[in-house]
């Protein structure tokens, strides 16, 4: 019965991706897959990448309408940075509790407190904040968007982890606010403890979302795309992976060589999971859901974007 049921399911996908090459061509549509994404959605995606890749391509596809594997305020982004295409996603519902953790209202009072601050944003925010914004960042280059900055004193949002960390590659005073991922921060130090116990000879590679403590424990620390590229560059043969599950697609097809242990079972986003091969057919064929920006928040959040993207 069990062999059955994966017949079905395999046959069911190969109709799901003949439809969806269809739908693609009709609509001269490109799909954008985070590398959180399910393994099923980053196979058929025509690119995979962090959150800044994502934008770069956003900003440069010559396609008409983008769909968005990710959580919703990365088919913002992609809005802002493209107005005039049309951007869809697979499923509303997936949103960002760290990107929630902070407000416009929150946002202007710490404003009020530091006139003289600049504000940073992690790019994991919401297309308001980023209206209230100087410039953004993204964990591939925070430490460069900070130094850039023209300001002894960064007002950062919303993560604090990544702001403890980026923190200590500025002389920059930074005002932290008090926002977190889920799912970064459940792993632990006793976590990664019991995992090198178990496979001594591996590397533990981390994103710097996680908590200081575990960070500190990284024979490697950095961005989704730098882990990617240093695990397949690196002579060691085995890692420890303190990131999002789903980095496992693009890490084992790059180094099918390597083997790969995720730090604990629970690095899981269960936002980025909800989307999947038949949503993303149904979004296309209906065109829903949508994402809209209101042209005077956009037009806000578009310069702390285009400045991001023009820091080296």
């Amino acid at each position: 019965m069990e062999a059955l049921a994966l017949e079905r399911k395999a046959e069911q996908n190969r109709e799901l991706k003949e439809r969806l090459l269809q739908l693609k061509k009709e609509r001269n549509a490109i799909i954008l897959a985070h590398y959180y994404q399910r393994d099923e959605v980053q196979e058929v995606a025509d690119f995979r990448g962090d959150s800044f890749l994502l934008a770069q391509k956003a900003a440069q596809t010559d396609a008409d309408v983008i769909v968005f594997c990710g959580v919703h305020f990365m088919g913002e982004s992609a809005k802002i940075l493209a107005p005039n295409k049309t951007v869809i996603i697979p499923d509303e519902r997936a949103g960002c509790p760290m990107a929630d953790m902070v407000n416009v209202e929150g946002l202007r009072a710490l404003k009020r407190q530091h006139p003289n601050a600049k504000v940073v944003a992690y790019i994991n925010t919401s297309a308001d904040v980023k209206s209230e914004t100087d410039i953004c960042c993204t964990s591939a280059n925070a430490i460069n968007v900070i130094n850039s900055v023209d300001s002894d004193e960064i007002i950062w949002v919303p993560d604090k982890n990544l702001g403890d960390y980026v923190s200590k590659f500025t002389s920059k005073k930074v005002i932290i606010w008090e926002g977190y991922c889920n799912t970064h921060d459940m792993l632990t130090v006793k976590d990664v403890e019991e995992m090198r116990a178990q496979y001594p000879n591996a590397q533990f590679v981390v994103h710097p979302e996680c908590r200081p403590e575990v960070v500190k424990l990284g024979d490697f620390v950095g961005s989704t795309t730098a882990i990617i590229k240093y695990c397949k560059e690196s002579d060691c043969k085995e890692f420890i992976v303190g990131t999002e599950d789903g980095t496992g697609y693009q890490l084992r097809l790059d180094s099918p060589d390597k083997q790969f242990h995720f730090a604990t079972k629970y690095l899981v986003c269960p936002n980025m999971k909800v989307n999947n091969l038949k949503k993303i057919v149904k979004c296309l064929e209906t065109m829903q859901p949508e994402i809209y920006v209101p042209e005077d928040v956009a037009d806000k959040a578009r310069l702390s974007l285009e400045r991001m993207l023009q820091v080296k």
